[in-house]
């Protein structure tokens, strides 16, 4: 996690589109560009932006192989995940 250093409050204002640009100074030290993703929280007079970050393939990769392994431990078989109810 990035943490700024010394960052002053910055205000912004809301467009008549909805939409808030985030202060030049913050985008680059957090290092965001156009397009980043963020989930949004909302309540009372707080908002909150949570920047996403989508799973890369070794990501998957490291998930499938867990499941082989944790598989293997239970012995559960190919046969038994796929078979019909």
């Amino acid at each position: 996690m990035k943490i700024l250093k010394n960052q002053e409050i910055q205000v912004t204002t809301v467009s008549p589109k909805g939409q808030v640009v985030i202060p030049q100074e913050i985008r680059k030290e957090m290092e965001i560009k156009s397009g980043t993703k963020f989930a949004v929280y909302g309540r009372t007079d707080v908002i909150i932006f949570k920047r996403l970050e989508l799973p890369t393939v070794n990501d998957f990769e490291n998930l499938v192989d867990f499941g082989k392994k944790f598989a293997k431990k239970r012995g559960i078989k190919k046969e038994d995940v796929l078979k019909d109810d």
